[in-house]
């Protein structure tokens, strides 16, 4: 019986890149409770939570023939994590830390079939650079509301992106799901995009 996917997040971004590639899947967020960063190296931080939150969904589905797919996005800086902001001030003071740097950014991946409990996990890493931004121009990019629910409190997909001067790695890490690091784990279970 071929595997159904579902994708554990209620990321529209994820949605998106997922339709951009041809895969038919359903959504079913996870309910997780993304564990603090204790310290460890940020990709391994990264990839325990996509897994965390591909296992939340796949418990649901135990002996079924569903493939989960969970993914969990990290901007990393001077060796501190940045995830989405609680509020503006934090969105700005995240914001002061980019200007005019590069940073990584890091998500992690995980597919686990839900019958076997069988799991592939990896990482997508990019590295973004900022052009230098004045407080006034973080202000008014805060206020749009488009940093409030991305890590490091942009979104390279909308109008964060002419902050961006440039990037090394895969653009879709950025956006919230590295295509080419997917692609190779599902084929570990069989399914191609076309």
């Amino acid at each position: 019986m071929p595997k159904s996917l579902i994708l554990a997040s209620a990321s529209p971004r994820r949605e998106e890149l997922l339709a951009l590639i041809g895969l038919k899947f359903t959504v079913e967020p996870s309910l997780v409770k993304e564990p603090a960063f204790s310290g460890e190296e940020p990709a391994e931080y990264a990839k325990k939570l996509a897994d965390l939150k591909a296992g939340d969904v796949a418990d649901r589905y135990q002996g079924s023939s569903k493939l989960i797919i969970g993914a969990d996005t990290i901007v990393i800086i001077d060796g501190e994590v940045l995830g989405k902001p609680a509020d503006e001030r934090e969105a700005e003071s995240m914001l002061k830390k980019l200007t005019g740097r590069t940073h990584e950014v890091i998500t992690g991946v995980a597919v686990i079939d839900a019958d076997t409990g069988s799991r592939e996990i990896d990482a997508g890493r990019t590295l973004v650079t900022f052009r230098a931004m004045a407080d006034a121009e973080i202000r008014r990019y805060v206020k749009t509301g488009e940093p409030m629910d991305k890590a490091g409190a942009y979104g390279i997909q909308g109008l964060g992106a002419i902050n961006i001067t440039r990037i090394e790695g895969c653009y879709f890490n950025v956006v919230g799901l590295p295509l080419p690091t997917l692609a190779g784990l599902l084929k570990k279970f069989g399914i191609t995009p076309w």
